[in-house]
């Protein structure tokens, strides 16, 4: 199955178990948005560290609300096995809408951590967990990844 062109390109971003769990999920997600005349994209995948730094500086040291408490390195979209959706109504992205927790509830059971469960609640963010990273705290996970990284190691291997 093939989506928007935004979708595709940050499909592309990410690890091939990323992109099968989230064109798994974009298939579901899309057909339980149209019901209600919307639309589901995938707005942001991978990102590099320079991306990741820009956005923790929002709120912080540039204009903007604070998207992210993640810096650089501290980000599962450094590794690929992160994306976040957008809910659209027509071009309009809606960055609150009660579908999100919803689609929350679908990302779930196919597997994927979902933002919405957290206590910085980022309900477009979904997530894999390694398998190596069960039982660890998101702190050690990301430094496991960033080791594993540096070493050319699949970072869900």
């Amino acid at each position: 199955m093939t989506f928007d062109e935004r979708s595709e390109i940050n499909l592309a971003t990410l690890h091939p178990a990323m992109q099968k769990a989230m064109r798994g999920f974009l298939g579901v997600a899309k057909v339980i948005c149209a019901k209600v005349g919307c639309d589901v994209k995938i707005i942001s995948g991978t990102r590099n560290y320079m991306e990741q730094d820009a956005l923790f500086a929002r709120g912080r040291t540039t204009p903007g609300k604070k998207v992210t408490n993640a810096a650089a390195g501290h980000s599962n979209h450094n590794f690929g096995i992160a994306a976040d959706i957008g809910i659209f109504r027509g071009k309009e992205y809606c960055g609150e809408h009660p579908l999100y927790h919803e689609l929350g509830t679908l990302g779930k059971s196919l597997g994927m951590e979902w933002g919405g469960d957290w206590k910085f609640v980022d309900e477009p963010h979904y997530q894999l967990r390694p398998s190596w990273a069960k039982g660890m705290t998101e702190r050690d996970m990301l430094a496991n990844l960033r080791n594993r990284v540096s070493k050319k190691i699949d970072v869900l291997a």
